[in-house]
């Protein structure tokens, strides 16, 4: 099969639409020369704070346009959780991985999920197809926790599909577990879906009004169920009509007795690549790392609204449906994606490394020393340290070995969680004026514990630059955030924001500059959580708040479960996306 698949030639009948251009292999440069310079309309306040003798606000303003509409009844205290899944990140929902042509479809497929543990740490699966049967393997915990020889065995055959997932849910989070498998009457199908559907809810009701039986809180299953009522042939046609019916994010892998399917949502919020191994084997993976690992070649993204359908045949192209503009996820280069990840086309080491320099230009201060809060701020940090002409060194250590839980001693330590994670270096920050470059600030209470870390082991000055814009709105395409009433700069000004966390002062990179860099690409990013313009307006649900419902197995009603979702405008409009 592996040789069939490496003389057949690619059909192609799925255009670009006339905003989009091919991906290049490898990106020359990811900086535009001429700019352009929109408004940012959403961010009313200075991106910049310093240290003054003004008082901190009583008053908080709202700024996303779905402030009105989300509540929430939580509150934020200080103390650090010693629940190690609450790191004051945004959580990237799941990784994808699809292999078609190699006899060690799995164990490639394994070793392609290691590489994508960074977007899912909670759950893994692989289905692999053997004799046109499909054979599955999931389980809870780490893809090495998941997997070892003897499970790896039971999924022999040369198309395989692999998941890994984040969530926080309890002991049902088993039955969440993707890939999903399914027998409908023309066979046997498996699925894993990185993103998330905003129509879920409409879908499902209508669904389970027809008969149908659901056996998870997921909004993949939905998925597999519009396939199985699907009454068009051949099979990829049922895929075509099933996602006609979505509305959201989705890149999805699809796996048959004898065919891998790769599909991805018309906007393109997730990425998803395709890419070849020298035995002609094709592989498509959320990242650009996972097909470093297993020595395929990067052959291009597959683009908004395609299919592509692998079989013995080659790799055919369709079209899912009219391109829209492509709206993918900025926060793949600021936060989600491994920096030696191309994704949509951009180096995102380069892509990072520019936001940092761009903070040292737009955000100047006197310092002796610039650090990172380990590991996503490091190269953010190697461009400030470059352009400010300081020095670079590590001044917190991450400690990799932290379980999920640890037991704190009876005499409470301050900020336990934190100083579990991360370690100062006493040596490099004492009586130095120090700049500290984070990725992002969610709800703030982990910036202020490392900001007094810093302080306790000597720093003179914190400084911190957060390279990304203040983030205001909540995600409803695939990543799992608080809702908008969590998000300390939806509440907070950047002045607010300084005063809380306790640093000498505060600066985010500027929306503008953000787009600057862009370039005329900029129109074809989300950029949903810095403007509170949604591309997709999220007229019913939510990314679930805290991963899956704790009960997301149960057999009682739908509604019993909403619980677990925020909820969504009913007779209010958002904005269109207009940047």
């Amino acid at each position: 099969m592996a040789a069939n698949t490496a003389t057949a030639a690619t059909t192609n009948i799925c255009p670009l639409s006339s905003n989009q251009k091919p991906t290049q292999k490898i990106p020359l440069s990811i900086f535009p020369k001429t700019h352009q310079k929109p408004t940012f309309l959403a961010q009313k306040n200075p991106t910049l704070a310093c240290k003054t003798n003004r008082s901190h606000h009583s008053s908080i303003c709202s700024k996303s346009p779905l402030s009105e509409f989300f509540s929430s009844d939580q509150e934020n205290p200080d103390e650090v959780s010693v629940d190690f899944d609450d790191d004051d990140k945004p959580r990237e929902e799941c990784g994808v991985v699809g292999i078609y042509g190699d006899p060690e479809a799995s164990r490639l497929c394994y070793l392609a999920l290691h590489a994508l543990q960074h977007r899912g740490q909670e759950g893994a699966g692989i289905v692999a197809v053997n004799k046109n049967v499909l054979q599955s393997v999931t389980g809870v915990g780490l893809v090495s926790e998941v997997f070892n020889e003897s499970k790896l065995d039971q999924l022999p055959g040369d198309i395989a599909i692999g998941h890994v997932r984040y969530s926080t849910a309890g002991s049902s989070m088993l039955k969440n577990v993707q890939p999903f498998v399914a027998g409908y009457r023309f066979g046997s199908v498996g699925v894993a879906h990185n993103g998330n559907l905003v129509n879920y809810k409409a879908l499902r009701a209508k669904l389970e009004d027809d008969g149908s039986i659901f056996n998870t809180s997921s909004d993949t299953e939905v998925v597999l169920h519009l396939i199985a009522i699907s009454k068009v042939r051949p099979f990829f046609l049922r895929i075509v009509e099933a996602c006609e019916k979505l509305e959201g994010a989705y890149s999805m892998v699809f796996a048959t007795e004898d065919k891998l399917v790769a599909v991805r949502d018309p906007y393109g919020f997730r990425p998803l690549v395709m890419g070849k191994r020298s035995n002609g084997a094709v592989v498509f993976a959320s990242e650009t790392c996972a097909l470093d690992l297993i020595e395929a070649t990067y052959e291009r993204e597959v683009y908004p609204g395609e299919v592509l359908v692998v079989d013995k045949d080659g790799v055919q192209s369709l079209c899912l449906m009219p391109h829209r503009e492509p709206k993918q996820c900025i926060f793949e280069h600021i936060y989600f994606a491994l920096p030696n990840s191309v994704v949509f086309g951009r180096s995102v080491y380069e892509s990072r490394h520019v936001f940092g320099e761009i903070l040292a230009t737009e955000a100047p201060v006197e310092c002796d020393v610039v650090i990172a809060v380990p590991d996503s701020g490091v190269v953010a940090a190697l461009g400030y340290a470059a352009k400010a002409g300081v020095p670079f060194q590590q001044g917190l250590i991450r400690s990799h070995y932290v379980g999920r839980t640890f037991i704190e001693p009876s005499q409470k330590i301050r900020d336990f969680g934190v100083k579990l994670k991360l370690s100062p270096v006493r040596g490099v920050l004492e009586g130095k004026r120090v700049v500290v470059v984070d990725d992002s600030i969610v709800r703030g209470t982990t910036s202020s514990k490392i900001v007094r870390l810093l302080k306790e082991a000597g720093a003179k000055e914190v400084h911190m630059r957060i390279a990304s814009p203040p983030i205001i709105g909540s995600c409803y395409y695939g990543v799992d955030t608080p809702s908008s009433e969590e998000l300390i700069s939806n509440r907070m000004s950047t002045e607010e924001i300084r005063d809380f966390i306790g640093c000498d002062s505060l600066a985010f990179l500027p929306f503008n500059s953000l787009q600057n860099l862009l370039g005329k690409e900029s129109q074809n990013f989300c950029y949903a959580c810095f403007s509170g313009n949604y591309p997709v307006k999220p007229r019913e649900i939510k990314v679930k708040s805290i991963g899956d419902f704790v009960d997301d197995g149960l057999s009682g009603s739908f509604e019993s479960i909403d619980g677990g979702w925020v909820q969504g405008l009913r007779t209010q409009n958002l904005q269109d996306e207009t940047v």
